[in-house]
């Protein structure tokens, strides 16, 4: 394909930008950056309160900082607030950038980033005050508010759609597909998570597999997906490696993804089939998990050293990374021998943080560093992305193996069945590097919230332009060709 993820440059059908579209995108950019900026810091800030919980749960233990109304606090305003505003913040300015044209309408996407924040701080208030919608995990805010969510999807999807509508090129840049197709996937996923008919016994139960996971699988990766086959060859100045297996990976997630719910609940009431189908795509995932980080591997191919003087590239090659092993793990833990040791143990806690935060949180870093100061022209410091990566790199790190080992000996404790506290006590040490690794990754977040200052209304920092010398590598490509 000759489209590539370079800003185009000739003119078609889309209207011409000018220097006041640009200047729109970059404030619409920024402000999506910072909102999300603000809810990193207070959803981690909960979370890590809920930490040390575990080995003191009588800290704090007034009415409105208990432990069941914090914790989805944590997890709503980490997808909802911090995920999803600065995934769609990113993929505002990769949809305008890759189609050549300006944004179809910096007012919805001010009417979407306001529906996006008040959705988040009415559903944290409301949690707080006791009012939550039950069992069903990340949809515990009421569903008043989860239709104001909706409400932010349609509006966003509109725009992204309208905007991709008016490009300068006849194709469809691949990124463009995965943001697309996500927003389209998660109104479809939002919806049926509000529709009451489906909310009662085992119908209940099927959508709430259905809804968790795919609030992931459907909204967050494929805009991650997107941003990394923009972001990726934009930093490299390279194109991307294989549009083919972008493709392949892009209509195979589609197929296999949505069936895969059922695995939370193998063992339970739910028809053995659809426990065993769900398995069955849980294998069917490893081809496009497989092939997309493959492509994005091989994109990067003989920029070895770029990964440590690039932290853009840094980042979004640990983004990759994390997909690839927390997905391939994924698949894993769906096979019934061993969900009986895994299942509703600290591992999954783990697993949900490897891809996350590893994954998608890493991702989003990675495409604020690469893109947000090509929007405003500022960089951030060198030293302030460095302490944000290493900080973030090593806490994700000691946070991960601590549940993963401390999931598993609490696992094997209740296969053994010893007496059930005495999986509490195996689990203290783990928990205590779990508050260690926590701590680490929230003193990252502030370094991130200085380097997002200085990318946006502050002072400059002295980090270099994060577009790579495309010369850099090229001998090493020509070596194994040669070879």
């Amino acid at each position: 394909m000759a489209v590539t993820a370079q800003d185009l440059s000739r003119t078609g059908s889309g209207p011409v930008r000018s220097e006041r579209d640009d200047h729109e995108l970059a404030s619409i950019f920024t402000a999506y950056t910072v909102s999300a900026t603000f809810w990193l810091l207070f959803a981690t800030a909960i979370g890590l309160l809920l930490a040390f919980k575990f080995g003191a749960p009588d800290f704090w233990a007034a009415k409105y900082l208990t432990f069941g109304r914090l914790r989805p606090i944590h997890t709503n305003d980490t997808f909802y607030g911090f995920a999803s505003l600065a995934l769609v913040g990113a993929a505002y300015y990769v949809a305008a950038r890759s189609c050549g044209t300006r944004l179809y309408s910096t007012k919805l996407a001010w009417i979407g980033l306001w529906l996006f924040n008040l959705a988040a701080i009415a559903g944290t208030i409301a949690l707080d005050l006791g009012y939550n919608w039950g069992d069903l995990e990340y949809r515990e805010w009421p569903w008043p508010i989860r239709v104001v969510f909706l409400a932010a999807l349609l509006v966003t999807a509109w725009n992204l759609i309208a905007t991709v509508a008016r490009r300068s090129s006849e194709d469809i840049y691949l990124s463009n597909w995965y943001i697309v197709a996500g927003v389209l996937w998660t109104i479809v996923i939002a919806t049926v998570g509000v529709l009451p008919w489906y909310q009662y016994g085992l119908g209940q139960v099927a959508i709430s597999g259905y809804y968790m996971h795919n609030a992931v699988g459907m909204w967050f990766t494929p805009l991650a997906l997107g941003l990394f086959y923009y972001a990726i060859p934009k930093v490299l100045n390279r194109p991307i490696y294989s549009y083919a297996l972008g493709v392949l990976a892009f209509w195979t997630n589609l197929l296999f993804y949505p069936l895969l719910g059922g695995h939370h609940f193998l063992f339970s009431p739910l028809p053995w089939w659809l426990q065993t189908t769900a398995i069955v795509f849980s294998v069917a995932m490893l081809v496009p998990v497989w092939a997309g980080s493959a492509n994005f591997l091989l994109t990067m191919r003989g920029r070895y050293h770029g990964r440590i003087e690039s932290y853009p590239l840094a980042f979004l090659f640990v983004a990759v990374i994390c997909y690839l092993v927390g997905s391939t793990q994924g698949t894993v833990e769906a096979f019934r021998s061993l969900q009986a040791i895994w299942h509703f143990t600290s591992f999954t806690v783990g697993h949900s943080h490897l891809t996350m935060y590893g994954f998608v949180a890493f991702a989003a870093w990675g495409a604020v560093y690469a893109l947000l100061p090509l929007a405003t022209g500022k960089n951030p410091g060198r030293l302030g992305m460095a302490v944000h990566f290493w900080l973030a790199l090593v806490g994700v790190s000691i946070y991960v193996i601590a549940l993963s080992i401390g999931g598993t000996v609490q696992g094997l404790d209740w296969v053994h069945k010893v007496p059930f506290i005495q999986s509490v006590v195996d689990m203290e040490p783990y928990y205590l590097w779990r508050g260690v690794g926590g701590i680490l990754m929230f003193l990252s977040h502030i370094a991130f919230a200085w380097n997002v200052w200085r990318m946006t209304a502050g002072t400059p920092g002295d980090a270099a332009s994060p577009i790579m010398d495309p010369s850099v590598g090229k001998e090493v490509i020509e070596r194994e060709v040669v070879a």
